[in-house]
């Protein structure tokens, strides 16, 4: 992600590429902690722990406030995850088939296992819950907030996945398919995942609507398992269903790590350093900054009893939330590179005045016409799309996060303290120390990286050189990028190929440059 806003919206926003890795890696701290849980309920469901007989908020309070507990299946969320990206793309590619297939099966069958119990009553409550609408939750910001960030975390829209993912790619691959097919694979399988959880908390549970208002996390982890030991058929039916639920939910929260990590690792890679000493550092960075998530300020709610990871839940808001910018981010690296395009249209035809039509035709289409529609997709994108890209987007963007800071300046208590987890001012805090901090690094890390002159470790000795960026392109992959903001960087080289000995610094002068070039291997 670095690179790619290196190339397409010049060296001073490379940073905005960091923005989107550290986002996605963010979340990927306090999603291995997640992940864990799913793993602890699963053992505990094929054990017969979460049978009919079991306290589920006392199962849910003593693993969650035991920390050693807690740690341990995070451990284990991250070794698996690095155990399947170890060997690259091939093996995660094997992996993520596994998994996948295996959550399709086990999902269906959850489906199926919830329909019988929700008309077992002649009824479907539970299905006929899910489809209904409530109009007065359209009109609240934090709905249409809520629904985007996490069509954008499930999507992986934002995160800088598919811009990892590409380096994988042909050449000719049909993109456009592609993003419709995980779209609707998504959406399709959200919503028979909401179905499952409708139907069977309806069929069993005596006052579903509470049960359903009670947050994500409470119906997955207290709700479920007692609606599950419940079930129709047996103690054997209801091992079943509660085993094959957290086996399912385990499958799709490792394949979601995967991609985070893959996304922190390609990075990495991709600035010359080793694969595998990539991946042993980012697991082992998501493991420790995951820690506060696994055991720091877990709070007890005195209406209810449970307990919940008060500061798992602010890193899910401040992050979460963050993927917006991600989308803003993407969406403005398209916008400079159409007016780059532009101004190289212009230049070539040796005009000057600006005209809306032409830069409709020759800047704004520009996205589309070299990147979308290649040739090789079978579904042809017309102007809507730009439409969208250049009107929509930025104006939905506006709307939502206007709306979403003046709804929580109007109802929540004290917003502006710092210390106030549902407040403005944690998220604004930890948004702008994390932006300021990615500024400063872009000069001195991003595009550039320090050396000491005559090794002396006083900084007025310092002096700085580009840095190099190694793109790792597939066989036939190799459409020129001088049409590009930055891809006249001639420290932007293909793999293998070799860096030029001298630079010319910020003063003028030419020096010599200290690096070589790296083979790096497309894995």
């Amino acid at each position: 992600t670095v690179g790619t806003f290196r190339l397409f919206a010049g060296n001073n926003f490379a940073w905005m590429g960091l923005w989107t890795a550290w986002i996605s890696t963010a979340i990927g701290f306090y999603y291995a902690v997640v992940t864990g849980w799913c793993l602890n309920y699963f053992q505990s469901a094929i054990r017969g722990g979460l049978g009919s007989e079991v306290d589920t908020v006392e199962v849910w309070n003593s693993f969650l406030q035991s920390w050693e507990q807690v740690v341990f299946f995070q451990l284990i969320a991250v070794l698996i995850t690095m155990a399947a990206i170890w060997r690259g793309a091939k093996a995660i590619e094997k992996v993520n088939v596994i998994l996948m297939v295996s959550l399709f099966v086990l999902l269906f069958s959850a489906l199926f296992l919830a329909f019988v119990m929700d008309f077992e009553d002649g009824t479907l409550d539970g299905f006929v819950y899910m489809f209904s609408i409530q109009p007065e939750y359209l009109m609240q910001p934090e709905t249409w907030i809520n629904g985007l960030s996490q069509s954008a975390w499930s999507c992986s829209a934002g995160m800088g996945m598919a811009i990892t993912y590409s380096v994988y790619m042909r050449k000719d691959e049909d993109t456009t398919l592609n993003a419709a097919t995980m779209c609707l694979a998504n959406n399709s399988i959200s919503i028979i995942a909401g179905l499952t959880v409708m139907m069977a908390v309806f069929a069993v549970v005596d006052d579903p609507l509470s049960a359903v208002g009670a947050g994500s996390s409470a119906i997955t982890f207290l709700v479920l398992p007692e609606v599950f030991a419940q079930a129709p058929g047996g103690s054997v039916v209801q091992l079943i269903m509660v085993t094959v639920f957290f086996l399912a939910l385990s499958f799709a929260a490792l394949t979601s790590m995967i991609s985070t990590v893959e996304l922190c690792v390609r990075n990495f890679v991709d600035h010359g350093v080793d694969r595998s000493k990539a991946v042993g550092f980012t697991t082992v960075s998501i493991f420790l900054f995951g820690l506060p998530s696994a055991g720091l300020w877990i709070r007890m709610d005195s209406a209810t009893g449970v307990a919940f990871p008060q500061f798992l839940e602010v890193q899910d808001h401040i992050w979460g939330y963050g993927l917006m910018f991600s989308g803003l981010f993407i969406a403005y690296s398209i916008w400079k590179y159409g007016w780059s395009r532009y101004k190289a249209w212009q230049a070539e035809n040796d005009i000057n005045d600006f005209s809306i039509r032409d830069y409709l035709d020759n800047g704004v289409s520009s996205f589309r016409d070299d990147f979308i529609n290649t040739g090789d997709n079978d579904w042809w994108i017309g102007r809507w799309w730009d439409y969208i890209m250049y009107l929509g987007f930025p104006l939905m963007f506006a709307v939502l996060m206007i709306s979403y800071f003046v709804d929580l300046l109007v109802n929540v208590h004290d917003p502006w303290n710092p210390s106030n987890p549902h407040g403005i001012s944690i998220i604004l805090l930890f948004w702008g120390i994390t932006a300021s901090l990615f500024i400063g690094l872009n000069r001195y890390v991003l595009v550039n990286r320090v050396t000491s002159m005559n090794g002396s470790l006083w900084p007025q000795n310092w002096d700085l050189e580009p840095r190099p960026l190694y793109r790792n392109v597939p066989e036939g992959a190799d459409a020129p990028i001088d049409m590009l903001p930055g891809g006249d960087d001639p420290f932007v080289v293909q793999a293998g190929e070799a860096l030029p000995d001298t630079f010319v610094d910020e003063y003028g002068e030419t020096q010599s440059h200290s690096m070589t070039t790296v083979e790096a291997e497309l894995v």
